[in-house]
């Protein structure tokens, strides 16, 4: 089974997040815990896009942003990914320079020192090069950068399932089994 942390930034695209956080409630039976911390604006972002705070009800364990005696802020835990979704720019900055200034960060760096999964879900557009830079050298430290850039092949009819779209890979990036549609597949 698997550990996972979820990290949920101010950037746009709470849709993302809310979509990956009710997928991962629904495979509970390929996941034995799920572990959320939240940046500072996190919370302000998702109640102006999705008009709620519906981020209340989440059901799995919430760490403090500067709790570092998170098992996930260790490399000695048993947590196999860190997904960050929606990670804003500003995020990926301090991960790309070693910067580890709080829960998110830390977890991040955890992640590449011990050779496990990061998974950042980057929303921003366009990119400038200093983000692009920064994509890189996450990527060369062993991260996935994964854009919340919705496919549309499965022909997604609402806005949850085009964040579907991308949150069916991240999971899937994650080493979880989300049945769903798979290109040139039945499902």
């Amino acid at each position: 089974m698997t550990k996972i942390a979820v990290a949920v930034t101010g950037a746009s695209g709470s849709v993302y997040a809310k979509v990956l956080l009710e997928k991962l409630q629904q495979l509970r039976n390929q996941v034995d815990e799920v572990s959320v911390v939240w940046s500072d604006n996190a919370r302000t972002v998702w109640e102006h896009e999705l008009g709620d705070k519906s981020y209340e009800q989440v059901p799995f364990k919430a760490w403090d942003k500067n709790n570092f005696y998170a098992p996930f802020a260790s490399g000695s835990s048993s947590y196999s990914a860190l997904i960050i979704c929606p990670c804003s720019m500003g995020t990926l900055g301090r991960i790309a320079g070693g910067i580890s200034n709080d829960l998110v960060t830390r977890a991040a760096d955890v992640m590449l020192k011990e050779r496990r999964k990061l998974i950042c879900v980057v929303r921003e557009t366009p990119y400038n090069l200093v983000h692009l830079r920064n994509m890189t050298a996450v990527t060369e430290a062993g991260g996935i950068i994964c854009p919340a850039t919705p496919s549309f092949y499965s022909r997604p009819q609402t806005t949850e399932e085009i964040a579907y779209t991308v949150i069916q890979r991240v999971l899937q990036l994650a080493g979880l089994d989300t049945g769903g549609y798979k290109w040139g597949e039945s499902s």
